[in-house]
């Protein structure tokens, strides 16, 4: 009972480089893959949203809505895979903090809540890196090493 309850509750505090890049991994292919379903949306909806998406920062709707789609479909493909996978995430952190901090600020935390989880997420995992099972990972170790 006690080797159970050490396993399940009190494991060791370092992670284990295999479990860790297991962990990066799923995480990677869970942030993507939430961030991709609304960069989707954004692609299947672009005739529509093109003239009424918001305009926060003054470049257009149409741009706005453009860079959007850079950051939440392509960039989100590339956090997937964990290519380039650092500079994948800084489009997506900007768009989340213009989300939240211009866009969403007058709902209030209701409205901010969403785009702030994701850009804690895209800082954690800036700061983690893509781990050993990445298209990074493969690319520095038999290419350019």
């Amino acid at each position: 009972m006690k080797k159970l309850l050490k396993l399940l509750v009190f494991a060791d505090a370092p992670a284990k480089a295999f479990s860790a890049n297991w962990i990066l991994l799923v995480l990677r292919i869970i942030v993507g893959g939430m961030m991709l379903v609304h960069g989707c949306q954004k692609v299947a909806g672009y005739d529509s949203l093109v003239a009424t998406f918001p305009d926060p920062i003054g470049l257009g709707s149409a741009l706005s809505l453009q860079l959007a789609i850079l950051a939440e479909f392509l960039c989100s493909l590339a956090v997937i895979f964990g290519f380039m996978f650092r500079l994948a995430l800084v489009p997506i952190a900007i768009t989340m903090i213009v989300a939240a901090f211009v866009v969403m600020a007058p709902m209030g935390w209701q409205g901010m809540e969403l785009p702030v989880l994701y850009l804690v997420l895209a800082l954690l995992l800036m700061a983690s890196g893509p781990g050993r099972y990445s298209l990074d990972h493969f690319i520095v170790c038999h290419y350019l090493l």
